[in-house]
């Protein structure tokens, strides 16, 4: 036996036989081969015009094999595009699986990572049951949802990896054995190397030393970005070279770095075996650099690499294909007969073929079966009238579509309903039974492919109770921020899953001290301080709640919530709707924002926002004891949300509620805070202070404003109680100091047009904003930049004005 199989079987089991080994070699030869059929077929099945899109992990086969062995039950994956082989050997994709996907299949059985939400190649385990409860996460292995934007799994990697240490270090976690067994699991990250490039790389990587956590990052590097060498994305061209900083020094600190090649299967085995152990034992972050990869199909069905690769490197991709090499490794060990060897690469042709027709065919039969039940209803009517030569049209034309598609026979159902005749007494039946079948349709369609943006569950928002605070004769008034610091003392006693981490969170408690003390009280690992990186600290904060733990993840201040925008809007805001259900991370993100001095710290970019993370609610509190009620409800539900406390806030009197952490704030339920008959003013957060401002200067003119916050923008007034309020005032005005044609815009859509206000109204509703521009520096900056009470005065006394002027003259024209 040769040095190196020796090596590799005491590296595996010291207890292997040599029968046993051979066994392993050859099921990891037969599931890389059936991987590379995979990515063939696959690829056909998409340049034939059965699938839309596909990219695929060929080359990648023999490293993610290797990796895979080091998989455990627990564990969890947070990965790129092109990690079939390593999902197909972990055990958590089938052949089968992986065409339903290519094809968009929308039944959760045949295609459980997304049912049809995603591309082909983006994966996802189920970690919840069809009720919304949390399966046992640490008897199943476990792959977070994968997302298309280049390096967008490492922030939530870094979460994944998290978890893990805080389950370990903090022994009240332990009795949580369903999320973990007491921080013995690793989480898996793995990257194609031009994506190391992105700034998500290197935050993750950076955060990841300094917490010390059990990351195992492998990236598979085959010298390309699509068309890009690596001279372009890398310096030095060696991912690993520029990281030896981050190594490993004496004391302890930094990463464990391996490198080995992507065709090398004994040199891939050992290595992961070695350093997957030492990630899990000691805690240590782990980096692979897998080089001389290969990409034999290209990038993807979207184009050609022979475009850009030079003869003689795609010669040498053929000559170090890894499972070629493979091959070649496993006769030079006398392992088995080539003959063997080729019934192995046969039988995977086999095996991708009947999966492929499996597939196809699940895929297929609902859809055509839809499709005869239409054109059996429309042909079974009789009419002479000359529209029929036109349905007759429609119906032949849908026959003839090979592989017809939902959309095929929604549109040809909707076409003939148009031609149908009113007065036609043979065709009456026909409509009628055609818009029944049409309505029914479009409803299990918006079951496949709308649904689970928000939680579906019991836990869901709103079905949370709001619970008014309690005020005694004796209730203290204090500052907002002692409302929230008590609050969340006892929040933080009543969850023990409960931790917050952010800029300034831990030791300091906060820089408005909402978090006084509460570090000395539950300890480091539950309040916590982190480095100057926000996009991590929410990707820290969705790993953690994918694995059972309820985060609150602080953002200093709303203008830096910008750095996590993409990490918030592709991934956060996703997740339940990517995965149909199937994954949740009821994160809450914590900031603050609106009315300070500058540019960058009195922005209210909340158009920008609500319009990119639909599926995460957005919270905008006037005061603390609203803030405190609105996290008292989040945290008995399972969604995530944005909280923005009124920056100006904290200092503010308020009293003290007597049933801290147990009042709870109702989301979508606007407040009336000014009962009033003329005008309805509509507002929230910061703005509110200013609105009671400009009710009051309004009264002395006798105008009367019904002033109303709305508390939470998504979701929306849902009671839809601004309606009433405009069919008692007939005039509405929106307030905020978003730009012109944000956020304001959107609460006006949504009462005009989805409430339907505008058959109210007798003026012309207006909306009160900010200037285009960021907002001057000092209070003469803010007062010119945003609007002011005197602005709102000013609006509103110009409509009051416009059907009145002889009780309201002009002010400031003649």
């Amino acid at each position: 036996m040769s040095e190196t199989l020796k090596e590799n079987m005491e590296a595996k089991d010291d207890h292997l036989s040599y029968e046993d080994f051979t066994s392993e070699v050859l099921e990891d030869y037969r599931i890389a081969n059936i991987s590379r059929q995979l990515s063939i077929l696959g690829r056909k099945e998409v340049l034939t015009g059965k699938a839309k899109f596909g990219i695929f992990g060929d080359g990648k086969e023999i490293a993610q094999i290797a990796m895979a062995k080091s998989f455990r039950n627990g564990d969890w994956r947070s990965g790129y595009y092109r990690d079939q082989t390593f999902m197909l050997a972990a055990g958590m994709l089938t052949p089968e699986e992986f065409f339903a996907q290519l094809f968009g299949e929308t039944q959760l059985d045949k295609n459980p990572a997304n049912g049809g939400r995603l591309m082909n190649n983006h994966y996802a385990s189920r970690s919840l049951n069809e009720d919304g409860t949390w399966k046992n996460l640490t008897e199943q292995k476990n792959s977070s949802a994968d997302i298309s934007p280049t390096a967008g799994q490492m922030p939530r990697l870094l979460g994944l990896a998290y978890a893990s240490k805080l389950f370990r270090e903090n022994k009240d976690l332990h009795q949580f054995t369903d999320f973990s067994i007491k921080g013995n699991e690793v989480a898996f990250g793995t990257i194609g190397d031009s994506s190391t490039s992105e700034g998500h790389f290197w935050e993750t990587i950076n955060a990841a030393g300094v917490l010390k956590v059990p990351m195992a990052m492998s990236v598979w590097d085959d010298g390309w970005g699509i068309s890009v060498p690596n001279k372009y994305q890398t310096t030095k061209q060696n991912i690993s070279e520029v990281l030896k900083g981050f190594e490993q020094d004496e004391n302890g600190d930094g990463y464990l770095i391996y490198k080995a090649k992507g065709w090398d299967y004994p040199a891939l085995c050992k290595m992961f075996a070695e350093g997957v152990e030492l990630c899990r034992r000691d805690h240590v972050p782990v980096l692979f650099h897998v080089t001389e990869m290969t990409q034999p199909l290209g990038h993807s069905t979207s184009g050609s690499h022979e475009r850009y690769k030079t003869k003689e490197r795609l010669q040498w991709e053929a000559d170090f294909d890894p499972i070629k090499k493979m091959r070649e490794w496993i006769l030079s060990m006398e392992l088995i007969e080539s003959d063997k060897l080729d019934d192995i690469e046969k039988e995977a042709i086999d095996v991708v073929k009947k999966a492929r027709q499996t597939a196809w065919k699940s895929f297929t039969s609902p859809i055509k079966k839809e499709r005869d039940e239409l054109i059996t209803l429309v042909e079974n009517a009789g009419c002479k009238c000359k529209k029929t030569d036109r349905i007759n049209n429609i119906t032949s034309g849908l026959k003839k579509v090979i592989h017809p598609v939902r959309k095929d026979n929604v549109s040809a159902a909707k076409k003939i309903l148009r031609h149908i005749c009113s007065n036609c007494e043979s065709f009456k039946p026909l409509k009628s039974q055609l818009q029944v079948w049409l309505k029914n349709t479009i409803a299990e369609n918006e079951e496949r492919y709308s649904s689970h943006l928000y939680s579906e569950t019991g836990l869901k928002i709103s079905n949370i109770e709001p619970v008014e605070p309690v005020y005694g004769e004796n209730s203290k008034t204090v500052n907002g921020r002692e409302v929230l610091r008590d609050n969340f003392e006892k929040l933080f006693t009543k969850y023990p899953l409960l931790l917050t981490f952010g800029e300034d969170t831990g030791f300091i408690g906060g820089v408005n001290q909402s978090l006084e003390g509460m570090q000395e009280k539950f300890g480091e690992l539950r309040v916590t301080d982190t480095g100057i990186r926000e996009a991590t600290i929410l990707g820290q904060g969705i790993g953690l709640a994918l694995r059972g733990l309820r985060p609150i993840a602080e953002i200093q201040y709303f203008d830096y919530l910008l750095y996590a925008l993409q990490t918030m809007s592709d991934d956060l805001a996703t997740m339940q709707y990517r995965t149909k259900g199937g994954q949740k991370s009821p994160v809450i993100i914590r900031t603050r924002g609106h009315r300070l001095e500058g540019i960058w710290h009195s922005g209210s970019p909340l158009s920008m926002v609500i319009n990119s993370i639909r599926g995460v609610h957005v919270c905008v509190p006037r005061n603390m004891t609203v803030a405190a009620g609105l996290y008292n409800s989040l945290l008995e539900s399972d969604e995530p949300a944005l909280v923005i406390e009124p920056l100006n806030g904290y200092r503010l009197k308020e009293k003290m509620p007597e049933n801290l952490g147990e009042f709870k704030t109702a989301l979508g339920v606007p407040e009336v805070l000014n009962e009033g008959s003329d005008i309805t003013l509509v507002t929230y957060g910061s703005c509110v202070r200013i609105a009671e401002d400009a009710v009051k200067q309004l009264k002395d003119f006798n105008i009367s404003v019904e002033l109303i916050d709305v508390q939470t923008l998504l979701p929306f007034d849902v009671n839809q109680r601004i309606l009433e309020s405009v069919k008692k005032t007939n005039r509405i005005v929106f307030f905020d100091e978003d730009v012109p044609g944000g956020a304001t815009a959107f609460m006006m859509q949504k009462v005009l047009e989805d409430q339907k206000a505008y058959f109210y109204l007798d003026s012309e509703p207006r909306t009160i904003t900010a200037k285009d521009h960021r907002p001057a520096y000092g209070t003469d900056g803010d007062y010119f930049s945003n609007p002011n009470a005197e602005d709102v005065f000013e609006v509103i006394y110009d409509i009051m004005r416009e059907s009145n002027p002889g009780k309201f003259p002009s002010i400031y024209t003649e």
